[in-house]
């Protein structure tokens, strides 16, 4: 967090573009860490039939960014200026330092822990399995999230200025996901990441076609928002339960992963669009990509009934 906040505040000081992109750069970097981190201690602090819940309440931060923080952030860009909006971050960045420090419970050290360690995670094929999985199936929900206010504006006919509403029911649909995430773990990990994956396909392959009926369009898009939501902890859980050793790197990884899914999600979304084919063919995308993360998943279980 001490990065994150110092790398904001030095937003005040950046004058040009590639600078700010340098500086920006530096402030991701702690993304995954922190949130990996982060996950490890809270699971930690309960017994095993609550950690995906405890997972869900600390990523529930990042549901809440969706429907306070955002609109927050850009009012804040329009009324002070961007420099401005980064230090206010920053100094969010110092206040959240100052309550790990007071309220997160001690964690001793681990003094068997060590980088070579951390990294015999990656000799673990679950572990792969389970960053592919993250990586596929959530890159058809981004596919469709990377275009959502044009989609929005062309299939479902919303003006520009409804759309930061619409996605602040998106956000409360991740919210309201985080948060039902623990319940659809006690039926099994990898059950319910498949169950998810079949849902958000068929979701994402009529998501076009609802979006012209202004409430059945809102209900979908409040779904598209809480069904991915519920798959993050459940695959921070998995990744925890697969690597062993590894679990920090495993952790922070999985938050790459996600990363790696807005890139590819929005990447093949880009190329229909430039095709020509229209806004309804990103959610088409996504629908491919749910399928290959449900093989992915699969695939995992397969191995997983065999090494048992």
């Amino acid at each position: 967090m001490a990065l994150f906040a110092v790398a904001h505040l030095a937003s005040l000081l950046v004058t040009s573009y590639w600078p700010l992109m340098l500086v920006r750069f530096v402030a991701g970097l702690p993304h995954g860490a922190y949130f990996g981190i982060a996950s490890l201690v809270a699971a930690s602090l309960v017994d095993d039939r609550r950690r995906t819940q405890a997972v869900s309440n600390v990523l529930m931060g990042l549901t809440v960014a969706n429907i306070v923080g955002v609109p927050a952030a850009t009012w804040l860009g329009q009324v002070l200026g961007w420099q401005q909006s980064y230090a206010v971050v920053g100094v969010l960045g110092l206040v959240t330092m100052a309550a790990v420090s007071t309220l997160v419970p001690h964690q001793p050290a681990n003094p068997t822990a060590s980088v070579r360690r951390e990294f015999t995670a990656l000799r673990r094929p679950q572990v792969w399995l389970a960053l592919l999985i993250g990586t596929v199936g959530f890159g058809g929900m981004f596919s469709t999230y990377a275009y959502i206010s044009p989609t929005l504006q062309e299939l479902g006919g919303w003006s520009s200025a409804a759309v930061p509403w619409i996605l602040s029911l998106y956000g409360l649909g991740s919210t309201t996901g985080a948060a039902l995430a623990g319940r659809v773990a006690r039926h099994g990990i990898l059950r319910g990441i498949a169950v998810l994956l079949v849902l958000i396909a068929i979701l994402l392959a009529v998501y076009a076609l609802l979006l012209p009926y202004a409430v059945v369009g809102l209900a979908a898009t409040y779904a598209l928002g809480m069904l991915p939501s519920m798959l993050v902890p459940m695959l921070q859980t998995r990744l925890m339960d697969v690597a062993h050793e590894g679990q920090s790197l495993a952790a922070a990884l999985n938050h790459s992963t996600l990363n790696i899914a807005n890139a590819l999600g929005a990447w093949l979304g880009s190329l229909v669009l430039a095709a020509g084919w229209g806004y309804a063919w990103p959610s088409r995308i996504g629908v491919v990509l749910a399928v290959l993360g449900l093989a992915v998943t699969a695939w995992s279980a397969l191995l997983q009934r065999r090494t048992a």
